[in-house]
């Protein structure tokens, strides 16, 4: 059986945006090659632009969402981590993190972030 590995979503996100600069960077590497053909070199150019353009605004997004999480002492490594949401993974050792004392000994699931399963909680608890 493989073991589980949980990931923090803060790192999971900075990672989606330093892979969109590197995908930028090869779309326009690809123009480059394309400079034959002048307008589908501007077109890899442009996307390319596109691209880390949007990766600027994820990073400027993931940072204000980093000012706003609940900064923790990880149980497991004894580091300081930060938390998103009732359920979270430790930055360091991936150690699975919850602030809410209902999830405690529950098994790890990304859908207790979810307002979805919330709600349906709180329709289950009122019955």
């Amino acid at each position: 059986m493989a073991d589980i590995v949980y990931k923090n979503k803060i790192n999971r996100i900075r990672t989606f945006a330093l892979s969109l600069i590197f995908i930028g960077m090869i779309i326009m590497y690809g123009g480059i090659m394309l400079r034959k053909v002048e307008w589908l070199m501007l077109i890899f150019f442009i996307i390319g632009m596109l691209a880390i353009l949007f990766s600027c605004v994820v990073y400027l997004w993931i940072g204000m969402l980093s000012t706003k999480a609940i900064p923790v002492t990880c149980p497991s490594c004894s580091k300081p981590t930060k938390m998103l949401g009732r359920v979270d993974a430790c930055m360091h050792c991936r150690q699975p993190l919850t602030m809410d004392p209902s999830l405690e000994g529950k098994e790890f699931d990304e859908k207790y972030n979810a307002k979805k399963y919330r709600k349906q909680e709180k329709n289950h608890a009122a019955k």
